[in-house]
């Protein structure tokens, strides 16, 4: 194993802590799966699988970061006995905040985390019209206002539009958004729905960049009159 990408400096978000975080890459020889379409002067080499873990709570499900990577090359082995693996561990400064997995890409220099955390032009508060969601700020302007998003409502817009254009269920939203609630505390998918349709009703005019895809969930479908506005820190959004 190499120890070989190191973070100069703390990520700026504080989510939690991370002290160590593993990243395990494997480059592998695959049969293409969905994907978009890569540009015709290319083709799949491997793949890269960014691991976010630190060696306390490795070592709180019983195992070690080599553990892992040793067990992930085994599986490896098993399925494709021609792949090449390489691993390496992503070393932070104690205390750097931010999510375990995306402190491991910006120390393993990511393209699209790093392009996360560069500094993006300043806009006017005051946008002519149209919607703006600040992840950065935590805050939504609507025709240059700012609408009176709850804490909850502006979580569940985030993780929407980290996501745009894949149809999230209820049962995943309940997960991920009231994670570690009790039975009795997280909200049933029905309650996702009224979270929703509040959500809806402070968007107004522009309600329908949230839609109801029947029967599974919801998907956010961005117009030209919305724009996002990332920051450092932002989440990743889910890719598989």
């Amino acid at each position: 194993m190499s120890i070989s990408a190191v973070l100069d400096r703390p990520s700026a978000a504080a989510v939690r802590p991370a002290a160590r975080d593993a990243a395990a890459h494997a480059t592998a020889a695959t049969a293409p799966a969905a994907r978009p379409a890569a540009p015709a002067t290319t083709a799949p080499r491997g793949f890269a699988l960014y691991v976010g873990i630190d060696e306390a709570k490795a070592a709180a499900a019983g195992v070690s970061l080599g553990t892992l990577v040793e067990a992930l090359r085994r599986t490896l082995g098993e399925l494709a006995p021609a792949a090449e693996t390489y691993a390496t561990v992503a070393l932070a400064p104690v205390g750097s905040g931010g999510r375990d997995v995306d402190v491991v890409r910006l120390a393993l220099h990511e393209p699209s985390a790093i392009a996360r955390t560069k500094d993006e032009p300043i806009e006017e508060d005051r946008a002519p019209g149209g919607v703006v969601v600040d992840i950065s700020r935590k805050r939504v302007l609507i025709d240059g206002e700012s609408a009176a998003f709850t804490f909850k409502e502006f979580e569940l817009l985030q993780y929407l539009v980290l996501r745009e254009g894949r149809t999230i269920e209820r049962t995943e939203l309940v997960a991920s958004l009231w994670e570690g609630s009790t039975d009795e505390d997280a909200p049933g998918e029905r309650t996702i729905d009224v979270h929703v349709r509040r959500l809806r009703a402070k968007l107004g005019v522009y309600e329908d960049i949230v839609r109801t895809v029947r029967g599974v969930g919801y998907r956010f479908d961005r117009h030209a009159d919305v724009s996002i506005r990332y920051g450092h820190g932002t989440p990743s959004p889910d890719r598989f």
